[in-house]
């Protein structure tokens, strides 16, 4: 009987050592880090196609789109 005794309150402690504890919320400033921010609309522009055909961004409403910005130094 004192055996499992001992067993119960062994395990009894472990349960308390290793049960999961509430978490607290990340500390995002003490990392450096910002929190997300929802992405915002595009601004409205006009770019020329291959073809040299001027072509808004309102006009691809829908479909995706794919820019590429680069640059020579």
């Amino acid at each position: 009987m004192r055996q499992w005794v001992r067993v119960a309150s062994l395990t009894g402690a472990l349960v308390a050592v290793l049960a999961p504890r509430a978490a607290a919320p990340p500390d995002f400033a003490s990392v450096q880090v910002q929190p997300y921010t929802p992405p915002k609309a595009a601004p409205a522009f006009t770019l020329p196609d291959l073809a040299g055909k001027t072509v808004t961004l309102a006009e691809l409403r829908g479909k995706v789109v794919m820019l590429f910005f680069w640059a020579t130094w």
